[in-house]
């Protein structure tokens, strides 16, 4: 496509005064005007033909087919052809998942080779898991004169798979276990500590006095204690809240996201560990309930659950939720939940909903800390409105803190964490339950 640029029309029409004033002052030397038209428009010809033509170029474009939410990849695109330009402007149309607004608009530049080109590398950041579609790419720029522009539009129709980041269960995994490679990856046999029992040994300086067991002691004229062991294949459950509240972003990246990748560091944890683990997640209903996996080989498959955990704009169904994973578990679990909760009154029926469900089961709640609540709440005043907002900011927190104490009274356990320890944290807690054996 070939159409005028700003200064071909700004030509054409500064040339209509000219040819006016001529006209009143030398009504003979009207032939001026037509005669300005015919200059601009053989300049406008001659631009047209002269340097590269949209025609003859051809797109290169490269981009991962699979990146992980909230990271950072790289777009590269290059038009080659016999002749390219020094300069254009390019106009990416792509998934507003990588881009606000779905558009994205930059320059490109000549670069050196054996075919010239012009190309432009973009920096790309996934903002939320799912198909993101790049459809079509722009490329335009000015001829020698400046007068006409020349514009292709390359299809594309290319699609990234967002898929949760692996990155923190690479990194955090191997870390973790560094730390605590004593715990869980070599054949011991924990004295003392577990649920499991393992046999009666002799009363030593230093061991829990409630593991002494008095009548063998009584046939046995010497005390006696029991030893544990830690238990061994547990069943684990990871259950994301998908709803509304956990659709909002939280330092760039929505909560569930964030509760995604905690979720898979912790599957990869607790496979390790030789537990079985499943995933479920719910929004207004129950959406997915994958079967238990004890093998690091079946890992892919709770990755594969994990990226078709959607965003739901609906207020979680907490008693639904919870009433339907009680009915599916038949022996006793430890159900990682990662919700969000804003107010006492909208977390009353999660409360309801829970104390039913800690009476047979382990529950362990992961909620993120609200930062930004907090830096409002400890922020100095200086207006009226500085002041209003530190009082309901201070509610707010108040409110939160009353839910936690609440399920903390009902035998359940809670973590506040920061975002960017999410899923750190959540592994310490697993391991710290599974190290005191009280599963």
């Amino acid at each position: 496509m070939i159409y005028p640029t700003r200064r071909a029309i700004y030509l054409l029409l500064a040339g209509a005064p000219m040819a006016l004033a001529l006209g009143l002052v030398r009504p003979e030397l009207w032939l001026v005007a037509p005669g300005w038209i015919v200059v601009i428009a053989l300049c406008l010809f001659l631009d047209a033909v002269a340097g590269a033509h949209p025609r003859h170029l051809a797109l290169d474009a490269h981009f991962p087919h699979q990146v992980g939410v909230g990271e950072a990849f790289d777009l590269s695109l290059a038009a080659r052809g016999p002749a390219v330009p020094a300069r254009a402007e390019l106009a990416l149309a792509l998934d507003d998942r990588l881009a606000r607004g779905g558009r994205l608009a930059a320059d490109m530049r000549s670069v050196g080779g054996d075919r010239p080109a012009i190309a432009r590398t973009l920096s790309l950041t996934a903002s939320r898991r799912g198909q993101a579609l790049i459809e079509a790419l722009w490329i335009r720029w000015a001829g020698p004169l400046g007068l006409v522009w020349k514009q292709r539009r390359f299809p594309i129709d290319g699609a990234i798979s967002v898929v949760p980041s692996l990155r923190a269960v690479t990194e955090e995994g191997s870390r973790l276990f560094q730390r605590n490679s004593w715990f869980g990856l070599r054949q011991q046999r924990l004295r003392g500590e577990g649920s499991e029992y393992e046999a009666l040994a002799e009363y030593q300086p230093g061991m829990d006095r409630r593991a002494i067991d008095w009548n063998a002691s009584a046939r046995h004229v010497k005390l006696l204690a029991k030893e544990y062991r830690v238990e061994r294949d547990n069943r684990v459950v990871l259950a994301i809240d998908s709803g509304r509240t956990m659709a909002e972003p939280v330092g760039g990246m929505p909560r569930v996201d964030r509760a995604v990748s905690a979720a898979l560091l912790l599957a990869y944890v607790g496979l390790k560990m030789n537990d079985r683990v499943s995933l479920f997640s719910f929004a207004a209903k129950p959406h997915t309930l994958t079967p238990a996996y004890m093998h690091t080989q079946d890992f892919p498959a709770l990755q594969r659950a994990a990226s078709l955990i959607d965003y739901a704009h609906v207020e979680s169904n907490f008693t639904l939720a919870l009433t339907t994973l009680s009915a599916q578990l038949n022996r006793r679990s430890l159900i990682i939940l990662f919700t969000e909760f804003t107010d006492a009154t909208s977390a009353d029926l999660m409360i309801r909903a829970a104390g039913r469900l800690v009476k047979k089961h382990r529950l362990l709640f992961v909620v993120i800390k609200d930062e930004e609540v907090e830096s409002e709440e400890r922020r100095r005043p200086e207006t009226g409105a500085d002041v209003t907002r530190s009082n309901v900011a201070a509610a707010m927190l108040r409110d939160r803190q009353l839910v936690i104490a609440r399920l903390q009274r009902l035998g359940a356990d809670v973590i506040e964490v920061p975002a960017d320890a999410m899923g750190a944290s959540a592994v310490e807690a697993y391991l710290g339950i599974k190290r005191a054996g009280s599963l």
